[in-house]
C-alpha cells in the first residue's frame, strides 16, 4: 500500500483534536456539576479513556472493522490482522487505529455526565470499559465496519448515531436506573435546580469541544490529497460551524420567551446539540440543511431536558441525554430529508424519495435498541454485585472525598455550602450514653464587666451585595473604626424572586447577602441604625435587616486591652 503523507497527517491531526475533546467534557461535566465532585468527575474523564485505549486495542477494534459478518467483526486481539479492506486510501493501520480509538473514548465518556455526583468510581470503571469491549464497537461495525447497516445505504458521516447516541442511551439507561440525586425532588415531585457550581468552567469545556468538534468532524473525510475531498472539508467545517451557532441563537430566543430571560446554561448546551446533531449529515447537506437542523435541535434541546427533568424524572445533571442521544437521534434522521445528494442518496426534500430516510430511521431505532438491551443487562449485573450507585451518606459528603480521599479540589478557596438536602433520606446519626469526665470539654465564664464602664452594642447588618460599598462608606464617615464582613445565606418570609436554572425554578429559599457585624460604644446606636437604613432602602423586598444585640466586653488579642480601649485603633 502506498501511503499519502497529507492523508496521514490529517487523520492524525483530527485524532489529536478529537483526544482534546475530553479535556471539554472535563471542564463541562465539572462546571455544571457541585464543586464536592469535580475531582470524582475530572477522575472518570481521565480513565474512561485510559481504560478504553486498551480495551478497544484488545477487542473493540477487531469487533468493529474486522471483516466477519454483517453483524460483527472478528476477535482479534492486539489489531494483528489484515483490515487493508477498510482502510482509507493512502492511511496507515495505526494511523486509522488510533483515530477510531478517540471516538470510541468519547463514546464512553458521554455517560459519565448523566450519572455524575452518585455513581460508584469502580462501578464506573467497569460499564466503561463495556462500553469500549463491546456496546460501542459492535453498533458500529454496522455503521462503519462495513455492516447491515452501511449496506443499506445508513448515512452517519462522523458519528451523531454511532458514537454519540450510543453514548446518549447507555447515560439513558444508566441515569433511570440509578435514580435522581438526593434532594433533586421534593415530597411533592416536582423537580429542584441543584445548581452548577462553576459556570466558567463549563463555557470553557463548550468552547473547546466546539474547536475540537472540526477535528470530530473535518477530518472523518480521512483524506485531503484530492479536489473533492477538500471541498467536503470545507462544507464540513462550514455546516458544523453553522448548526452550533443557529442552535445557539434559537436556544437564545426559545428560552428568553419561555423563562422571561435567556437561560446561560441551556444556550451553552445548544451548542453541543447543534453540533451533535449536524455530525451525521455535515458532508451531506446544505449551509440552509444546517441551519434548520441547529433550529430544531435549539428547541429540541430545551424541551428535551425539561422532559426528563419533570416528567420522566430521569435526573442528568449536564443534560448529556438531551443533547447527546436525542439531538443525535434527530440529528441523523434529518439527514434522511435534507442532504442533497453530493456524498450520498437525496434526502426526502431533494427528491429522494422516502427510502433514504426510511433507513436513516431504522438504522437509529435499531441501535437504539441494541444498546439499551446490553447497556441496561451491564448496569443491573454491577447494580446486584458490587453496586452501581454511592452509599447516600457518601453522596451527601461528596464523592471527591468519599471515593478518592480528596477533601476539597479547590484547596484554598472558600466554596459555598451545598444547600440541597435530602428530605427523610439521611436521617442525624443520635449518639447515646454520657461523656467521659477525662472527655469532656471545660467551659469557662468570662467574669461580668465592671458596673459603670461603657456599654457595647453589636450591630448586625443583612444587607444586598450590591449595597456593601455604599453601607461601608456611610459607616466609615459616621467614625466606625472596624467591621466583620461575611458573605452568608438566608431567606426572609418572600422565599426571594423566583429564578430558572435549566428550565427548573429555582428554590430561593436561601439567598446570597452580606452580612456586617459592627460593634460599637462611643457612636450612637441609633444613629448607626438610622444612616445603615437611609442607605439600604429600596422599598422593595430583600432590602434586608438590623439586628441590636448587648455585648458583655470586648478584648484586643495584640495588646490585650479590654472595654471601650479594645475599640480603638490608634496606638
Amino acid at each position: 500500500m502506498i501511503y499519502s503523507a497529507v492523508n496521514t497527517i490529517w487523520v492524525l491531526i483530527g485524532a489529536a483534536l478529537v483526544f482534546f475533546m475530553q479535556a471539554g467534557f472535563s471542564m463541562c461535566e465539572a462546571g455544571f456539576t457541585r464543586a464536592k465532585n469535580t475531582g470524582n468527575i475530572l477522575m472518570k474523564n481521565l480513565m474512561d479513556f485510559c481504560i478504553g485505549t486498551p480495551a478497544f486495542w484488545l477487542v473493540g477494534f477487531g469487533l468493529m472493522f474486522g471483516s466477519g459478518s454483517a453483524i460483527i467483526g472478528t476477535f482479534d486481539p492486539l489489531i494483528r490482522g489484515d483490515y487493508s479492506h477498510i482502510l482509507p486510501a493512502g492511511v496507515p493501520l495505526w494511523a486509522f487505529a488510533v483515530f477510531q480509538t478517540v471516538f470510541c473514548a468519547t463514546s464512553a465518556t458521554i455517560v459519565s455526565g448523566a450519572m455524575a455526583e452518585r455513581t460508584k468510581f469502580s462501578a464506573y470503571c467497569i460499564y466503561s470499559a463495556a462500553i469500549s469491549l463491546l456496546i460501542y464497537p459492535i453498533s458500529g461495525h454496522w455503521i462503519w465496519g462495513g455492516g447491515w447497516l452501511s449496506q443499506m445505504g445508513f448515512h452517519d458521516f462522523a458519528g451523531s448515531t454511532a458514537v454519540h447516541m450510543v453514548g446518549g442511551i447507555c447515560a439513558l439507561i444508566g441515569a433511570k436506573i440509578l435514580g435522581p440525586r438526593i434532594g433533586k425532588y421534593g415530597k411533592d415531585g416536582k423537580p429542584r435546580a441543584i445548581l452548577g457550581h462553576n459556570l466558567t468552567f463549563a463555557a470553557l469545556g463548550v468552547f473547546i469541544l466546539w474547536f475540537c468538534w472540526f477535528g470530530f468532524n473535518g477530518a472523518s473525510t480521512v483524506g485531503m490529497d484530492s479536489d473533492a475531498l477538500m471541498e467536503t472539508a470545507g462544507r464540513v467545517f462550514f455546516n458544523t460551524n453553522m448548526a452550533a451557532a443557529v442552535a445557539c441563537c434559537t436556544t437564545l430566543i426559545f428560552t428568553w420567551l419561555r423563562y422571561k430571560k435567556p437561560d446561560v446554561s441551556m444556550t451553552y448546551n445548544a451548542a453541543l446539540a447543534g453540533l451533535v446533531g449536524i455530525t451525521a449529515g455535515c458532508d451531506a447537506v446544505s449551509p440552509v440543511g444546517a441551519a434548520v437542523i441547529g433550529i430544531v435541535c435549539g428547541i429540541l434541546v430545551v424541551l428535551s431536558v425539561e422532559f426528563f427533568d419533570k416528567i420522566a424524572k430521569i435526573d442528568d445533571p449536564v443534560g448529556a441525554v438531551s443533547v447527546h442521544c436525542v439531538c443525535g437521534a434527530i440529528g441523523t434522521i434529518l439527514t434522511g430529508l435534507f442532504a442533497t445528494g453530493v456524498t450520498t442518496e437525496a434526502g426526502l426534500f431533494y427528491g429522494g424519495g422516502l427510502h433514504f430516510l426510511g433507513v436513516q430511521v431504522a438504522g437509529v431505532l435499531s441501535v437504539a435498541a441494541y444498546v439499551a438491551v446490553i447497556i441496561t443487562i451491564v448496569f443491573l449485573a454491577i447494580k446486584y454485585t458490587i453496586g452501581l450507585r454511592a452509599d447516600a451518606e457518601d453522596e451527601m459528603v461528596g464523592l471527591d472525598v468519599s471515593e478518592h480521599g480528596l477533601l476539597t479540589a479547590y484547596a484554598g478557596f472558600a466554596m459555598l455550602p451545598d444547600t440541597v438536602t435530602a428530605e427523610d433520606e439521611v436521617m442525624p446519626v443520635m449518639v447515646m450514653g454520657d461523656t467521659p469526665m477525662a472527655d469532656a470539654i471545660p467551659v469557662k465564664r468570662v467574669p461580668t464587666f465592671e458596673k459603670g464602664t461603657p456599654k457595647f452594642t453589636k450591630i448586625e447588618i443583612v444587607c444586598k451585595e450590591s449595597k456593601f460599598e455604599a453601607l461601608k462608606n456611610a459607616m466609615m464617615k459616621l467614625g466606625i473604626t472596624g467591621m466583620t464582613v461575611s458573605h452568608v445565606l438566608g431567606c426572609g418570609v418572600q422565599k426571594g424572586k423566583p429564578e430558572y436554572y435549566r428550565g427548573v425554578q429555582v428554590e430561593a429559599n436561601l439567598l446570597p447577602k452580606v452580612q456586617v457585624d459592627i460593634v460599637v460604644s462611643a457612636v450612637p446606636v441609633r444613629k448607626v441604625i438610622e444612616t445603615a437604613k437611609k442607605v439600604l432602602y429600596t422599598g422593595h423586598i430583600g432590602d434586608g435587616k438590623i439586628f441590636v444585640y448587648d455585648v458583655e466586653n470586648v478584648v484586643k488579642v495584640r495588646t490585650g486591652e479590654e472595654g471601650f480601649d479594645a475599640l480603638q485603633d490608634v496606638e
